[in-house]
């Protein structure tokens, strides 16, 4: 994983730290990584945010499930649940709460360089909205936080509105204040070559997304997964501990029950 929130005065990505989040153009940096093995798999490609508590009650709340699935009334009369992020300058905000308005909208370029100098570009995305149906959302405006509004954001015909994957990923908000989220996938193009091979990397980023005022951090995760699936130490950790504490009772049990279990508990009765 690569952390690129910039506040090491070393890293490249420290000259946006003070910058804007709405500033055009945004600014940009790069960091540049070795891998020191192959990919040979599929390349599942995360963002990591820590210290950002999605699980917050009024947070979780702040949504209108009626206009996600496209009501059209909920459009322009979203829930009083999304407040304050309802309305905005008399509009209806589509779509509305604190969760869409604080969408993760990181853009980032993966880069490999060939023997010869050259560089070829392996994933470039951004993360944005855009509705499917967007004549029926002109009488609406864009969240608070987002740089265009809903139905200028993807050029993709087939991943739009709010059927749009990033936007679905971010809307199943975490329960924990440190997770990742699943960005992009690379995938293994023939059996021939790994995926990512062993070597030099870039990463290009435009630095949309500020986390510095809740002392957040960003990160970039490149993961993929084996014969047996992917790697999940989590469960390994629980069943080792819940076993662990198993076998101590069992111990401690087996000893009282040699020290104590003999013990004839019958009283005689007098007649």
């Amino acid at each position: 994983q690569i952390d690129y929130t910039g506040t090491e005065p070393s890293s490249p990505c420290n000259k946006c730290l003070n910058v804007s989040w709405d500033s055009t153009p945004p600014c940009t940096c790069t960091i540049n990584f070795t891998l020191e093995h192959s990919f040979e798999s599929n390349v599942f490609m995360y963002y990591g945010l820590s210290n950002f508590y999605q699980n917050h009650r009024r947070y979780v709340k702040s949504r209108d499930d009626s206009q996600l699935n496209g009501d059209n009334s909920s459009l322009l009369n979203p829930s009083k649940e999304c407040e304050p992020y309802r309305t905005n300058e008399d509009k209806p905000i589509a779509p509305c709460g604190a969760i869409a308005n604080s969408m993760f909208n990181g853009m980032v370029t993966l880069l490999t360089y060939h023997l010869d100098g050259s560089v070829i570009w392996l994933c470039y995305s951004v993360l944005y909205l855009k509705h499917y149906y967007f004549c029926l959302i002109l009488g609406t405006t864009k969240p608070v936080n987002w740089p265009k509004p809903v139905y200028m954001l993807d050029s993709e015909p087939d991943n739009n509105g709010f059927i749009n994957e990033d936007f679905i990923v971010w809307m199943r908000t975490a329960a924990l204040p440190t997770f990742r989220k699943l960005y992009r996938l690379i995938e293994r193009k023939n059996n021939l070559q790994p995926t990512l091979q062993a070597g030099r990397y870039s990463l290009d980023i435009a630095y949309n997304y500020p986390v510095h005022s809740f002392d957040g951090r960003k990160r970039m995760i490149l993961s993929t997964i084996s014969w047996m699936g992917g790697k999940n130490p989590f469960l390994g950790i629980a069943y080792i501990t819940v076993g662990s504490i198993c076998f101590f009772l069992g111990v401690v049990l087996l000893i009282i029950h040699h020290k104590y279990g003999n013990r004839n508990s019958s009283a005689d009765i007098p007649n």
